[in-house]
């Protein structure tokens, strides 16, 4: 009976993962699309071939899956950081301004790669306060970054954080708008290159 049970159990589970998939899935296709203020619940639970029920069952709402998609977005975006600079380090290379700057061409590779949804976070369409979210969040990785820039005095370098976070506010903006992919990516290479020649202030 216990098995019985076990397997009942894992089966509504895997059901709910699902369900809770194709509404993310579909979310993002109607936000993309639609944007995040003309996206209907409706518009979602239809695509995803599921309820309102379920929606509100796995979500809060329509922020709150727009939020969920850019939380799982943001843990792709630090994992492919992560894996340049670790790469990086790997091949002996242990200057912090050339793992900086692995890292900064990963995040940006993701913005290209992943431009509709990039574009829809950058684009000042979303839940209420979403802009300070994102802000806070690109300021938090150029701090994390930064943290690289050892300065004499000890701490973050502030005018390297601020030139960082404006430089990285703006490449991302611009390479996620680009419709040749491409042509984004020369972009965002070049853009690379330019951010090698900042030095930070002692």
């Amino acid at each position: 009976m216990s098995s019985e049970i076990e397997e009942t159990s894992t089966r509504v589970s895997e059901r709910g993962q699902a369900t809770r998939g194709a509404l993310l899935r579909a979310a993002r296709e109607v936000f993309c699309e639609q944007g995040f203020a003309q996206a209907a619940v409706t518009d979602i639970v239809a695509r995803a071939g599921a309820s309102v029920g379920s929606l509100y069952h796995h979500f809060n709402g329509k922020a709150d899956l727009y939020l969920t998609l850019f939380e799982e977005f943001q843990g792709r975006q630090q994992e492919r950081t992560r894996e340049a600079i670790h790469q990086i380090r790997e091949n002996g290379d242990n200057d912090p301004k050339n793992q900086f700057l692995a890292g900064a061409a990963a995040y940006l590779e993701g913005s290209v790669s992943e431009r509709e949804l990039s574009r829809l976070f950058i684009s000042g369409d979303g839940p209420p306060g979403f802009d300070r979210i994102m802000r806070e969040r690109l300021n938090k990785w150029a701090r994390r970054n930064a943290a690289l820039f050892h300065s004499k005095a000890g701490g973050f370098n502030e005018p390297l954080v601020i030139v960082l976070t404006g430089a990285m506010i703006s490449a991302v903006d611009v390479v996620s708008a680009g419709e040749d992919r491409e042509r984004s990516r020369i972009l965002a290479e070049n853009i690379i290159k330019v951010l090698a020649t900042i030095q930070p202030v002692e």
